[in-house]
């Protein structure tokens, strides 16, 4: 894809106003396209549209809430109307429970799901509904290494990524088979410094914190910005936790079970006591009224770039590389045995 044709392109970024979108919101607008941003919270939104006119992008933002299928369809119909036709719509809006799972609500449980699974279902309709007529789009879900490998004190989370996962598989094949244009890909993320651990509804008795190693968020956005370009590929890992992780639960799922049940208690929590008047936005949005950005507290731990994806990403000039090392250390071996 040309860089001229880059800057024609409309970008709906859900999930917005923090975190992985937040910093989605600044990658997309530095290269120039046209954005529209939908989250519930009205400061974090705004700010996020000044970060992204500040690079030079054209932003419009939509409160709504996308576990509201009409709320989704008229954020889509609006975006078209001020905006044009959409090119990307990229799925990252999500909430979740720190606790256990006898200790989370059926209302919660709920909630959970339908924000963090049912909305990218929504969002997807609305996307699909206009671009299938067109025969062009890409949609970019984000997805995490959770989506196939369940952790403890997130059982609701757990259970939206994994049906995330078996919903984008079906639709794959669906778009597939209808010899559509249209593309779906799903990024994995391993864990990220975002906000979400400030404010994520937890009933753990220290503060939630991400388990390491931990990725900054500007990592997972260069993750979307390549899917986005290249969505012919299925699904991406990032991190090389995730790749591990996922291998292990390939081969191993019953050993990573009693591992998880040694160590998943733990390292899902800093030493610091949680305080009880602690936000929470699982029913209204913590950044109404604040800013809290796409980094969270953890950016002293947390890593700027990821080889394994970066290696990911370079196949091409990687196996290049080997068998150019191949055939040297063959040549070289020759020479001694002569």
């Amino acid at each position: 894809m040309t860089a001229s044709r880059r800057t024609e392109r409309v970008v709906v970024v859900t999930g917005a106003s923090a975190g992985i979108g937040r910093a989605c919101v600044r990658a997309f607008a530095e290269r120039g396209d046209r954005l529209a941003l939908i989250a519930r919270g009205r400061a974090g939104l705004e700010a996020a549209a000044a970060q992204a006119r500040e690079a030079g992008a054209t932003v419009i933002t939509i409160e709504a809430d996308t576990a509201d299928p009409d709320a989704v369809e008229a954020a889509a119909e609006r975006v078209e109307n001020e905006l044009g036709p959409i090119d990307v719509w990229v799925n990252d809006a999500f909430t979740s429970v720190f606790a256990p799972f006898t200790e989370i609500t059926p209302e919660e449980f709920r909630r959970v799901t339908e924000v963090s699974y049912l909305g990218y279902v929504y969002a997807t309709r609305s996307a699909l509904r206009r671009m299938l007529p067109r025969d062009h789009g890409t949609l970019v879900h984000v997805g995490s290494a959770i989506a196939y490998r369940g952790i403890p004190l997130q059982s609701a989370y757990s259970g939206a990524k994994h049906a995330l996962q078996g919903w984008h598989e079906a639709l794959r094949c669906e778009l597939l088979a209808s010899g559509t244009a249209v593309r779906t890909t799903m990024v994995q993320m391993p864990a990220v410094n975002t906000p979400q651990f400030d404010w994520v509804l937890s009933r753990l008795p220290n503060r939630a914190r991400p388990v390491a190693p931990i990725y900054q968020p500007e990592v997972a956005a260069r993750a979307v910005l390549h899917a986005a370009d290249r969505p012919q590929r299925r699904e991406y890992w990032v991190g090389g936790s995730t790749a591990a992780t996922l291998l292990a639960n390939a081969v191993v799922p019953g050993l990573l079970d009693r591992y998880l049940a040694r160590t998943g208690f733990d390292s899902q929590q800093a030493d610091r006591r949680r305080r009880d008047d602690e936000p929470a936005n699982l029913w209204r949005p913590v950044d109404a009224r604040e800013d809290h950005g796409a980094r969270g507290r953890f950016s002293d731990s947390s890593h700027d770039r990821s080889l394994q994806f970066w290696a990911t990403t370079h196949r091409g000039p990687l196996a290049a590389a080997a068998v150019a090392g191949l055939a040297l250390g063959l040549g070289l071996y020759a020479g001694r045995t002569r």
